[in-house]
């Protein structure tokens, strides 16, 4: 199978010549060293640069690495920080590109998993002053998001996340019905490499890469004493997603479940720890009336489903709940910012006051989603199942309420064509509004 990885390749093109890092971040495994050191490299060839002008190193690669021996070789190449850590000494490396490059020619710099060169904002200031050099880098560490290095970038940072492949980008490499791709892609997910492994090979590998990988990746790098309570709040984070959650409810959760007692702050740590890594994205609840974001609670979605159906055990494939994550990350592909919805409301009740009016009732309605990007916004709400019509009148409600003319969709698994409904709603089947961008325009 190939995964083109367009959306991305665009995204690098459009960068190209900007006088900024552009840096390609994402979980591991996701892609990024795929996207950069083939996919871009091979646009790059096709564009007519030639081959000793594209500079690749990876510093997680020891053929690259040894390169590196022959400059200052009274110094180390490789300084240990740690049981099996290490990170490579920048000012051989700095030599080796000067050997490599001239003045008089334009050079692009494909540098992968970058967070292991020593002092790496340093040395990607310095050749940023290289008016013939392009520079591309990835890294899986928080370090590349941190707000020191935005400030030590001071705005010469610009950033491709990718995420693990899009329905629609599984759909058109494994060359699958939609109907067929759904029923493995809720199951195994996006993350590339899956795909090829054989089929009965497929789980285990998952396993591999939530427990071997970016579990054991933040404990080593975060330095976590209590790795199992980690491992176990990834697992309640994984059986709740599309659920409200916070710190305080999950500490009194595993206080009175688990019996462990782990404070709201050393929670919320962690779920930091399972962003910085991409392996979870919280979506913030916005206030629709109020205008204004609700810290606490949020909700919790997996980068990748097939992750999370591996922390499960793949024992907790609920479709629903699945739908929802992966429409939460269908927005985030297309560029969108998303966050949870919100709009207070005073309904009518059934019950009558002395003087024999109706008494309403203040309520707190959801919109599952709401996606911004420049001007552009939508509402989504996402339902698995509209087969009566008090589901669907259900799903409709908190958009009544929404007195905007921005679009609002109801996303549903129906099969039918698309159609607005007599209040202008639109009523999607899930595989047309994950295969046509036109429905979110």
């Amino acid at each position: 199978m190939y995964f083109d990885r367009k959306v991305y390749l665009d995204q690098l093109i459009r960068k190209k010549h900007n006088s900024l890092v552009k840096v390609i971040t994402g979980a591991r495994r996701s892609g990024k060293s795929y996207l950069m050191n083939n996919i871009f490299y091979k646009s790059l060839l096709n564009e007519g640069i030639k081959e000793k002008n594209i500079i690749r190193f990876s510093f997680d690669n020891d053929e690259h690495i040894d390169l590196l021996d022959d400059f200052f070789p009274e110094e180390k190449t490789k300084i240990i920080v740690g049981k099996d850590n290490y990170i490579i000494n920048s000012k051989k490396f700095r030599a080796y590109i000067k050997s490599v490059t001239n003045d008089n020619e334009y050079f692009y710099l494909l540098l992968d998993e970058i967070q292991m060169l020593d002092s790496f904002v340093g040395t990607l200031n310095g050749f940023l002053s290289h008016s013939n050099f392009d520079i591309y880098v990835t890294g899986s560490n928080s370090q590349l998001l941190s707000s020191e290095i935005e400030t030590k970038f001071r705005g010469r940072k610009s950033s491709i996340h990718l995420l693990p492949l899009s329905f629609s980008e599984f759909v058109t490499g494994a060359n699958l019905s939609p109907e067929s791709a759904w029923r493995k892609y809720i199951v195994t997910g996006g993350i590339p490499i899956i795909y090829q492994q054989d089929e009965e090979d497929r789980e285990k590998y998952l396993l591999d890469l939530c427990y071997e990988t970016y579990l054991k990746d933040i404990i080593g790098r975060k330095n976590i004493k209590d790795a199992d309570n980690l491992s176990d709040l990834l697992g309640v984070l994984a059986s709740c997603i599309g659920s409200g959650v916070s710190p305080s409810n999950l500490e009194k959760t595993f206080k009175l479940n688990k019996n462990i007692i782990m404070c709201d702050d050393t929670i919320s740590n962690y779920i930091n720890h399972f962003q910085d890594a991409f392996v979870i994205s919280i979506a913030k609840k916005y206030n629709i009336k109020g205008k204004a974001y609700i810290n606490t609670p949020y909700k919790v979605y997996f980068e990748d489903i097939g992750v999370r159906n591996a922390k499960t055990n793949f024992s907790q494939i609920e479709e629903s709940h699945i739908m929802e994550n992966i429409i939460y990350n269908e927005l985030r592909y297309r560029g969108f910012n998303v966050s949870v919805g919100e709009i207070d409301v005073n309904e009518m009740t059934d019950r009558i006051d002395v003087n024999g009016k109706h008494i309403y009732k203040k309520k707190s309605l959801e919109v599952d989603f709401i996606a911004t990007k420049d001007s552009q916004k939508i509402y989504v709400q996402s339902c698995l199942n509209i087969n009566d019509e008090n589901t669907l009148n259900r799903e409709k409600r908190s958009l009544y309420y929404i007195d905007d003319s921005f679009k609002k969709i109801i996303v549903t698994k129906n099969g039918l064509d698309p159609y607005y409904d007599s209040n202008g709603f639109l009523i999607v089947d899930i595989f047309d509004f994950l295969l046509n961008p036109k429905f979110l325009l």
